[in-house]
């Protein structure tokens, strides 16, 4: 990648500011928080944001520090959905590689799955595989990262269906070269660039889907940290705290914001037919 046509995309650079943002936010959280995120303060229930009390967020139900919860949460939200991310783009994408490559029986099986799971909406699939594993913060991963594998196999597949009867292809057999040298010398590093624009937009989703799963009770459970289930209990007190539900609501919002900005910014700076078009 052209790292100086990166830095000149601004959609590109503002994206990669937030999520930069969110990372310092995580290193700061590792070493100093205002308040122990689990602590509870009877004396300052909903407490409303004040620089008197130091809670500069205000406080929860218990009396919990929100700013200190949220500051936790953000390495949760984040640790889970690269995690996740990872997962499906890595199963998927073997999977994709060798359906793409080998074709046959193995091809239209993989897609006949593929087009099953594609059918189901992504939190309805993820709240699935979460009601058959069990509530566990591992098992959040392992859903979410189910629901990428189908994605990064189509995209896999369709670019190596591209590719595998190219001509540089053909002289690498005709050198003597492996099916596996093949596929992973010369095919696998060309088709990074959808996969890397679109690890960056599910990363996105993936934040959305974890807070979908907390905020549902099938998540991060209480007491520890979570955007979503500080949403499931915020829900309540809307009209009498609505700091409660605003802050997590706007963690959530901006991360997911840099996460899309900085794959369109990603794609037009990777695709040379989109970037061409402009």
């Amino acid at each position: 990648m052209n790292a100086s046509r990166f830095t000149k995309n601004p959609i590109a650079m503002t994206g990669l500011a937030i999520v930069l943002f969110y990372v310092a936010i995580i290193l700061v959280s590792l070493v100093w928080l205002p308040f122990d995120p689990v602590a509870m303060d009877m004396d300052l229930l909903l407490d409303p944001p004040s620089f008197k009390t130091g809670h500069l967020f205000g406080t929860d139900e218990f009396g919990r520090d929100i700013l200190s919860r949220i500051m936790s949460g953000c390495a949760v939200s984040l640790i889970i959905s690269l995690g996740a991310t990872a997962l499906g783009a890595v199963a998927g994408t073997l999977l994709g590689i060798w359906a793409g490559f080998l074709g046959g029986r193995w091809d239209h099986w993989l897609m006949r799955v593929a087009d099953v799971l594609f059918s189901f909406p992504s939190l309805l699939l993820a709240i699935f595989v979460m009601a058959i594993l069990g509530e566990r913060t591992y098992n959040v991963v392992i859903a979410i990262g189910i629901v990428y594998i189908p994605q990064f196999a189509r995209i896999s597949r369709g670019a190596i269906l591209s590719l595998k009867n190219q001509e540089f292809v053909r002289a690498a057999f005709s050198n003597g070269a492996g099916k596996s040298y093949v596929l992973f010398r010369h095919l696998l590093p060309n088709i990074l660039v959808p996969l890397i624009v679109q690890v960056s937009l599910s990363l996105s989703v993936a934040i959305l889907l974890e807070s979908a799963l907390s905020f549902l009770g099938l998540g991060i459970q209480p007491p520890a940290p979570s955007w979503g289930n500080m949403l499931s209990a915020a829900r309540k007190l809307m009209m009498i705290a609505p700091w409660t539900a605003v802050y997590p609501g706007l963690a959530i919002v901006f991360l997911v914001l840099g996460f899309n900005l900085l794959g369109d910014g990603l794609r037009d700076v990777l695709d040379p037919r989109l970037r061409n078009a402009r």
